[in-house]
């Protein structure tokens, strides 16, 4: 067992136990005893209180365009709950139109890497520093890609390809892949921080906006296989739904992170592109080809390209 195994085996007891104990405690008991309308509009009233208060400090602290950064993230993170709401009719899906979807998802991606993270980022790198843009953004797509790389291979999960139908028996492999999109969510949440931190509203929105079309899939891949295995299809699309809100703590740190150190601007810029076609090549365009070429899949990745170029040319 690698050291990595074993932490990731000690974090899962010691949130066993937390939540056991939250279960046990006084509170929970009596939330459980309330009607059920009026047991989820607390538990809504709790959340959304909570949230303006982070709102409020974030405010305070950095300003509106943190503000409108985080919860644009918040947003694209819901959006995997969005993209699993078909569970709750359906334990599968075409092959063809799952494909399409993700087909689309990655043109979406690779438009909004393009023209919402690799042109401003050059274009900010040369006036910090002029005439070597390319050299700063390259190195900082490089770093993106390497970090995703060390992400992969130490955190032990199985990828989009190797989610076959009879993998679907197996718990853990199906866990694994949960660990998967949750690590990849990040560094795109990263990226939407970043794109807000330029100052420049625009670039945030669009490339919010990709990643929220981007987590609709993936929400659906992650919730079609929970429900296959007996699970409750609320608590599938619940599942799902969490693995896109780690976004907002990613999208957090890159927002603040560029926001108080601006020269570090076109390196975090090229890194959130490097994570992003780290993860395009690497787990979705195979997906979408894993049983031959998939023509369905080629033509949704051109629409969802062209569709981004549109929307980020309308913006503007």
């Amino acid at each position: 067992m690698t050291i990595t195994t074993q932490t990731l085996s000690k974090l899962q007891y010691y949130f066993e136990v937390k939540i056991g104990q939250v279960k046990d405690s006084d509170l929970y008991q009596t939330w459980l005893l309330m009607p059920p309308l009026k047991r989820w509009g607390t538990l809504a009233g709790v959340v959304i209180a909570s949230q303006l208060a982070v709102f409020a400090v974030l405010y305070l602290i950095f300003g509106k365009i943190v503000v409108v950064g985080f919860f644009a993230s918040i947003l694209a993170g819901l959006a995997t709950g969005l993209g699993a709401l078909p569970a709750l009719f359906f334990k599968n899906i075409s092959r063809n139109l799952f494909n399409s979807l993700l087909g689309a998802a990655a043109g979406v991606m690779l438009a909004a890497t393009a023209f919402s993270l690799l042109v401003p980022g050059l274009n900010y790198g040369n006036i910090i520093w002029p005439g070597n843009g390319i050299y700063i953004v390259s190195i900082g797509m490089l770093v993106g890609a390497a970090f995703l790389h060390y992400a992969d291979r130490q955190l032990p999960h199985v990828h989009f390809d190797a989610l076959s139908e009879e993998h679907l028996s197996s718990l853990k492999k199906v866990w694994l892949f949960i660990i998967a999109i949750t690590i990849h969510n990040f560094p795109e949440g990263m990226s939407v921080g970043v794109s807000f931190g330029t100052g420049e509203m625009k670039n945030g929105l669009v490339l919010a906006i990709a990643i929220a079309l981007q987590n609709i899939p993936e929400g659906l891949a992650v919730a079609l296989p929970l429900v296959g295995l007996g699970y409750n299809k609320w608590k599938a699309v619940g599942i799902a739904t969490l693995t896109g809100l780690v976004e907002p703590i990613g999208s957090l740190l890159g927002v603040t992170m560029v926001t108080l150190f601006q020269p570090i601007l076109p390196i975090a810029m090229g890194f959130a592109a490097g994570a992003m076609l780290f993860v395009i090549s690497e787990e979705i365009i195979p997906e979408t080809h894993s049983n031959g070429r998939s023509r369905y899949a080629t033509f949704a990745l051109m629409f969802g390209f062209i569709l981004m170029m549109i929307l980020d040319n309308i913006l503007s």
